[in-house]
């Protein structure tokens, strides 16, 4: 069997914790996968934001001033 790149029994606990509805197979895939889209769309963001600051790197304050647009993206 191939691992998995998280802890799939751990995540299964966590969302059944959090929820009250039941689960299907896949529902801890379904919510890594889009945990991943979230990071890479973060970091996407934050890049731009650098560069139009003139900055060489991606800091603190780019990632704060894009995370609440990017969670907005993603909100169900």
């Amino acid at each position: 069997m191939p691992k998995t790149p998280y802890p799939r029994p751990t995540l299964r606990r966590l969302i059944k914790a959090h929820t009250n509805l039941p689960q299907t197979k896949n529902t801890d895939i379904l919510v890594y996968l889009d945990y991943v889209l979230f990071l890479q769309e973060l970091v996407k963001d934050a890049g731009v934001r650098a560069r139009e600051r003139g900055a060489s790197a991606v800091g603190e304050q780019d990632v704060r001033r894009v995370v609440e647009g990017t969670l907005r993206k993603f909100e169900v």
